[in-house]
């Protein structure tokens, strides 16, 4: 099986490759990559030279380079490149309009011209907004109310449309949040870790009562591979963790694992728009047979542990970040 990976270098992407070299002896990964501030080789030092890997350096809305490298022949082209940080959308929207749709449409026009068997948008639960009660399914409307995700609502939209208009053979999985090791230390998790190890504040917006549904970032990966092989061409695939905790829950779990006080907290005013709530209904890839395969308690002390062990990953980092 060979795979074009795109954004392979960043925390999901990353750890998708290195788990289909892991379930999947042969597989051949070609990761294309523009290594922004988010994309780092690092990610995947251990897989380099021990692997069927190739790395390819540039950016999904280079027309020339995508088609270059689609006409290579695939079995499958998987797109996790993405601008994807709240906070800088607030501040720089342009950035992830240009990637998240231009380049979502450069990436499924070159698919479009080459034919290729296969093309699987990797997208989020953001799309869907907020809501207060029970859980969004597939057929749920769009409502995203962040230009992050405004960008990836409509890369997920040309998607739709590519497959209605031109039957180009796609899939889309929406994940719920994602923790685990390599996520670049902007985000809560490894951002409230990272600090807490270094005893500054942990700024927690709001109230700290915002809900997310949390996912173990392997548990996307198996089942964005599930979805790959087993996922009918057309279809989206919700991609739940069923571990719905407050903000303050996560910041509070992450002290205690680290043995800091409750006083490193700082309560920040919130951002705009603001989700309040996201919980997603995956059983329709339930019917695939989908189910988290990890225990988020453990995993949330093994992520704290991986922080804690490579701080030679996130403290140049964070020092670059400063």
């Amino acid at each position: 099986m060979r795979l074009l990976v795109t954004g392979g270098c960043g925390f999901i992407g990353s750890n998708f490759i290195r788990y289909m070299f892991q379930a999947h002896p042969g597989v051949s990964v070609t990761n294309l990559d523009k290594l922004t501030y988010a994309g780092n080789p690092e990610n995947l030092r251990d897989v380099a030279g021990e692997f069927d890997y190739t790395f390819a350096r540039g950016d999904i809305c280079d027309e020339a380079l995508v088609d270059d490298l689609v006409s290579e022949g695939f079995d499958a082209v998987i797109n996790f490149a993405a601008e994807s940080h709240v906070d800088r959308s607030i501040t720089g929207p342009a950035d992830f309009i240009k990637t998240d749709v231009f380049g979502t449409f450069n990436l499924l026009e070159a698919c479009r011209r080459r034919n290729i068997t296969k093309y699987l948008q990797v997208s989020t639960d953001e799309v869907y907004g907020s809501i207060e009660d029970g859980s969004f399914t597939e057929e749920s409307p769009l409502a995203p109310n962040s230009p992050y995700s405004a960008s990836k609502a409509g890369g997920d939209l040309l998607v739709r449309a590519y497959h209605k208009t031109y039957g180009l053979p796609v899939l889309l999985t929406r994940s719920s949040n994602n923790f685990g090791p390599y996520q670049y230390p902007e985000k809560l998790i490894p951002l409230f870790i990272t600090n807490a190890m270094e005893d500054i504040k942990l700024p927690l917006y709001g109230d700290g009562m915002n809900v997310r549904d949390w996912l173990f970032v392997m548990d996307n990966c198996a089942a964005i591979d599930l979805v790959l092989r087993a996922g009918v061409p057309g279809e989206t695939y919700n991609i739940g963790g069923g571990q719905e905790r407050t903000n303050t829950e996560i910041t509070s779990g992450i002290l205690a694992a680290l043995g800091k006080p409750e006083s490193l907290i700082e309560y920040v005013k919130d951002r705009p728009g603001h989700d309040r709530r996201y919980s997603l209904d995956f059983s329709k890839l339930s019917a695939l047979g989908y189910a988290p395969r990890t225990d988020f308690e453990r995993m949330l002390e093994e992520t704290v542990r991986w922080y804690v062990d490579n701080r030679a990953w996130w403290e140049p980092l964070k020092a670059g970040h400063a």
